[in-house]
């Protein structure tokens, strides 16, 4: 009997032993995952150092004059907030719906983990926001296989709860929505309110702000942009309210009121292609570049434009870039459909000057700077079989200027249909500071990525004349007052080393001759007139060396022949020139670089270089004086009156234009190049210049006529719509006033004046030319 009991003792002990082995094991089995994974054996853990500085991809912003984000270089496109920028509706959105107990667990939430196992995940998984943090930081969304997720669920506790020690809640959650991707580039909360709702995080209201938490739990699928998901997003945008109201957040009554709300969004995607100044940002992009290779981090390392969140302001004004963009957007409009309903009679549509083989020339060349030429050819198909493949029929989403359109067309026909739309490029200066104040390289930077402003050169015509009279002003004191033959007038090509004579004649000569020439004229009046033969007597007066060292002078940097006939503007100059050049005049002869970025910060805020403009005194302040003059008569009685007075509405002959009525001192200068290629409008106010070019991308590209084709009628059309709004904007304080006149002016500007007795100007002037002109 004794044996018995002992034994049933060494049996109860055995049992009581294994059970406390079992149990040891068990819990052993249960921790040594997470030591394992507190020591990376089952992978990557992060360091303290990565904790403190979770790796992550912040966008670079581009950051206006005014403040405004223009857009952002990124590969994620990201910018944290911090909390205080949270709204509290949607921190009480998040918690109420993501993460009820987000303020009382430690980094896991137990007993929403055992609901999760019990009811196989049905009722909602078990992930607290600080874990579903780590996955997003440091692993990623998961493994495929069992025990895969097993693996990286242990990492992800043992991630959490470092998470927890190391920050706040109010940084955990802050740095889960800076990280959450919402799709349509818009990584993390502030880029979510922007795209979606076109507003900076702290002004989202309940409605905005449930509908982004909705959104967390799925993207895609609760995604209120995507046409499929739209019932669904709206569903779990009223699953936040009932969980806001379930947490006290909401009354029943206001959770009633807002599930009866349509879900509203104000959709401003943020891509490249999208935003303002597309063209100008793709500029920057860069000089971005080119700035940091020459400026390394303090440890020697490169900046990384897409990730290193760099903040770069710029010169540019939102405002005024939204002007400028509308302005050129309503008037190229109106031009194309004047443009479209005259090339349905030309039979080289839409090319003018050349014969049908000469189109299928520029076809061709077309075709070769293709992307799909070019990836065809990498493949190693010949040109026939690629030339076969662009009269293929196929799928394609064009450009309108009432919208994409979809539609079916052979590639070939779409090159023709975009070789028909005119191009425009403004930009505009503040004369004083070099400020570039608005750049418009073109109507929509998605289909016509080529930069009108600086990318592009063309003839500049007739906006090269101020260069020539500017030069003899500056040097040899002529007066817009002197007077000059306006008769035919030739250069001798010994006298200048050119092939032939030089004999320009003036703007209809050739239809008629005696419209076109006799009398005398001015030189304002030649000007504003833009008569040929006397810029010609100029040009030949100061020497053509004489103007290209005053053009380069102005900051013209491109190369400029020493010949005779670059007065009428036979070169090819940029936008981004010419504006420039311009601006020098309004400011006193003192000539200001063109500035665009004020200064670059890193993601901390800290001040990398802030950059000041080169000056350079070009011309007496005088002589500035003086040819502000003559270019005001230009708006005055020249063809830049239409900016003045009531001219009607827009018909078909664009000629007349709008009714600008402007009754402000303006100085200005039209430009029409060969055959209408280049219509050029430069227009300048005390405190802004601005210039204007539209033409086609091809310079057979043109109106058939110069009464639609002049600089007049394409270009000056939007100079006056920017200005009008310009000056509906009070807060801009853009100038009315006159040009300050210096205190002692010699040259004589008052033609209505009589020169003193006895002095004769012409001859005069041609004596100081033979004395004072340097070669």
């Amino acid at each position: 009997m004794a044996k018995k009991k002992s034994a049933k003792k060494a049996t109860s002990r055995n049992y009581l032993k294994l059970f406390w082995q079992l149990f040891i094991a068990g819990v052993i089995l249960a921790i040594l995952p997470f030591l394992l994974a507190s020591i990376g054996a089952l992978g990557h853990m992060p360091s303290f150092e990565e904790l403190e500085n979770p790796e992550s991809n912040l966008a670079s912003e581009v950051i206006s004059i005014d403040g405004k984000t223009l857009g952002k270089y990124a590969y994620e496109n990201r910018t944290p907030v911090k909390f205080k920028d949270l709204p509290d509706n949607l921190v009480k959105a998040l918690v109420a719906t993501e993460d009820e107990r987000f303020f009382e667990h430690s980094g896991i939430d137990f007993k929403a983990t055992a609901r999760a196992i019990v009811k196989l995940g049905q009722d909602g998984g078990g992930s607290t926001t600080t874990q579903q943090l780590s996955k997003l930081l440091f692993h990623g969304e998961g493994s495929k296989n069992v025990f895969g997720r097993v693996f990286q669920k242990v990492k992800e506790y043992v991630i959490s709860i470092r998470l927890e020690r190391q920050y706040t809640k109010e940084e955990i959650l802050t740095m889960y929505l800076n990280k959450y991707d919402f799709l349509y580039l818009a990584v993390g909360i502030r880029s979510a309110s922007r795209i979606y709702f076109g507003k900076e995080p702290k002004d989202l209201n309940v409605q905005e702000s449930a509908v982004l938490v909705a959104m967390l739990k799925n993207p895609r699928q609760f995604n209120p942009k995507r046409e499929i998901s739209k019932d669904k997003s709206l569903a779990r945008r009223n699953v936040v309210f009932s969980q806001m109201a379930k947490n006290g957040f909401l009354t029943e009554k206001e959770k009633d009121s807002l599930q009866e709300l349509p879900i509203v969004l104000n959709w401003s995607p943020e891509s490249h292609a999208d935003g303002l100044a597309t063209h100008f940002r793709e500029y920057l992009r860069s000089y971005m570049n080119g700035w940091i290779k020459n400026n390394p981090k303090p440890n020697g390392d490169k900046y990384n434009l897409h990730r290193d969140g760099l903040k770069i302001y710029v010169t540019i004004d939102s405002r005024m870039q939204q002007y400028a963009e509308e302005a050129a957007n309503e008037h190229m409009q109106n031009l194309q459909r004047i443009f479209f309903k005259e090339q349905k009679r030309n039979k080289t549509a839409p090319f003018y000057d050349v014969e049908l083989e000469d189109r299928e020339r520029i076809m061709l060349q077309a075709m070769k700077r293709s992307t799909r030429w070019k990836r065809m050819k990498a493949q190693g198909k010949d040109d026939k079989e690629i030339r076969q493949t662009f009269r293929e029929k196929t799928e394609m989403r064009v450009f309108s200027y009432k919208g994409d359109i979809d539609t079916i067309m052979t590639p070939y026909d779409s090159i023709v249909y975009y070789k028909h739309f005119l191009r425009a490029g403004l930009m505009s200066i503040e004369p004083q500071t070099g400020h570039v104040k608005a750049w418009v390289g073109g109507t929509n930077y998605k289909h016509f990525k080529f930069d009108a402003v600086k990318q592009q050169k063309r003839q500049v015509g007739s906006t090269f004349k101020p260069f020539v009279y500017a030069t003899a002003i500056n040097q040899l004191k002529w007066s817009p007052c002197d007077s000059f033959p306006n008769t035919p007038y030739t250069i001798s090509k010994d006298k200048y080393g050119m092939p032939d004579d030089w004999s320009p004649k003036n703007s209809g000569a050739d239809e008629n001759p005696e419209d076109a020439y006799g009398g005398m004229l001015t030189l304002k009046d030649a000007l504003a007139k833009s008569v040929n033969v006397i810029t010609a007597r100029t040009i030949d007066a100061v020497h053509p060396k004489n103007v290209v060292r005053f053009a380069h002078s102005l900051g013209i940097d491109s190369k400029i022949p020493e010949v005779p006939a670059i007065a009428l503007g036979s070169v090819d100059l940029s936008l981004y020139e010419m504006v420039g050049a311009y601006s020098t005049f309004a400011n006193k002869g003192l000539r200001v670089g063109q500035m665009m970025v004020l200064r670059i910060e890193d993601k901390n805020g800290t001040i990398l270089e802030q950059f000041t403009p080169e000056t350079k005194e070009v011309l007496s302040e005088e002589s500035s004086y003086v040819i502000l003059n003559l270019l005001e008569g230009v708006t005055t009685a020249g063809s830049g009156v239409r900016l003045r007075g009531n001219w009607g509405s827009y018909p078909d002959n664009i000629a007349t234009g709008y009714p600008y009525e402007f009754t402000n001192p303006i100085a200005g200068k039209t430009g029409t190049t060969q055959n209408q290629s280049d219509g050029w409008f430069m227009g300048i106010v005390p405190n802004l210049a601005t210039g204007v070019w539209v033409g086609g991308e091809d310079r057979a590209t043109h109106f058939e006529f110069i009464t639609q084709g002049q600089g007049a009628s394409m270009a000056l059309p939007i100079w006056a719509l920017y200005y009008k709004k310009l000056y509906e904007d009070e807060s801009l304080s853009i100038s009315q006033e006159e040009f300050e006149k210096p205190e002692d002016v010699s040259i004589r500007i008052n033609c209505s004046d009589e020169p003193e007795e006895g002095e004769d100007p012409l001859e005069e002037k041609k004596k100081e030319v033979e004395e004072e002109i340097e070669f």
